[in-house]
């Protein structure tokens, strides 16, 4: 085929078509009549010779072509858009910038405050928006609609930029006069009701099951390695309510150090080492190369990395 035939547009038609497998749905998208959409399709299955999209039980599904095609388009179109983003200067004083983050609460709990105190001190009108995982999808980052995604991540598409924030470990969090503080064992730790607490990943949210290790995480799965189990009597994705929760006599909270610091002076709490091993975790941000070679996006990633660093060395003192 002659690429000189192909229409840059068919390209941008091509990428939203396959991701939105509708055609009016697409043609919103672009903001382009339906008729116009329906035209652009059917030049794309003449140009490469495939239908592209068919129809089924299920709605429009893309063809094996199709598929094959779909990451080498997002692949192109993304290093296009990014080597014609416009150079420009950046001064923080004088910002006014946006800066949209989505966090999850781990990340919203321990990175955001200081984030925020930092930009006070050297960049007073810059603006946070901060968001949650079930805010947000991977699309929207990679089409840079959203600056900054600080989370745990386990599998990421090769397209995005990423940093390692930090490494957390684990530590158990309780009442102060619950009776398992004098005599904290494995088996107390066992024979105690637990407050489990998580959130990770893009989209919503569903209910957990307990009896489901491998969606439980970090804390259950090392325990089953050990043929272990914890009995778990609350479940809740915010880490602040976890900690809360902690003061209840019965109850055991075990969530990240970095997170359970925040409450290290509260004299109603003690916080413990775990009677087990467990991983730790890693925190990352990662953003769109759209975003990657952005003045004030350099300066932005800057600013999270140095502010890591700093709670990095607070707490290695503690």
């Amino acid at each position: 085929m002659n690429i000189n035939k192909i229409d840059l547009n068919l390209l941008i038609y091509l990428d939203v078509l396959l991701r939105e497998c509708n055609v009016t749905r697409s043609a919103n998208k672009l903001n382009i009549t339906q008729p116009a959409m329906s035209n652009g399709l059917k030049r794309l299955r003449d140009l490469l010779g495939d239908p592209l999209l068919v129809r089924t039980s299920e709605g429009m599904k893309p063809t094996e072509k199709a598929l094959r095609l779909q990451p080498i388009v997002r692949k192109v179109l993304l290093e296009l858009e990014e080597a014609l983003q416009p150079e420009a200067d950046f001064n923080e004083k004088t910002s006014t910038r946006v800066f949209r983050i989505m966090a999850s609460d781990y990340a919203a709990s321990t990175v955001i405050p200081r984030l925020l105190n930092r930009l006070r001190e050297n960049a007073p009108g810059i603006t946070i928006d901060i968001m949650t995982p079930s805010d947000v999808t991977f699309h929207d980052v990679e089409a840079g609609k959203i600056d900054m995604a600080i989370n745990r991540f386990e599998e990421l598409p090769q397209s995005f930029h990423e940093r390692s924030v930090w490494h957390d470990t684990f530590v158990c969090m309780m009442a102060a006069d619950n009776p398992v503080a004098k005599n904290f064992t494995l088996e107390t730790y066992l024979e105690a009701q637990h407050i489990w607490v998580s959130k990770t990943g893009f989209g919503v949210g569903v209910g957990m099951d307990p009896t489901d290790v491998q969606k439980l995480g970090w804390v259950d799965e090392a325990l089953q390695r050990q043929g272990r189990k914890r009995s778990i009597r609350v479940f809740t994705r915010s880490y602040h309510t976890a900690m809360h929760l902690a003061l209840e006599q019965d109850l055991i909270a075990t969530l990240p150090r970095k997170v359970a610091m925040i409450n290290r002076n509260n004299p109603d709490l003690v916080i413990l080492e775990p009677p087990f091993a467990i991983p730790p975790i890693e925190l990352k941000m990662i953003w769109s190369p759209l975003l990657h070679h952005d003045a004030s996006h350099i300066w932005f990633r800057k600013q999270v990395i140095e502010l890591a660093n700093e709670l990095k060395s607070q707490s290695a003192r503690l």
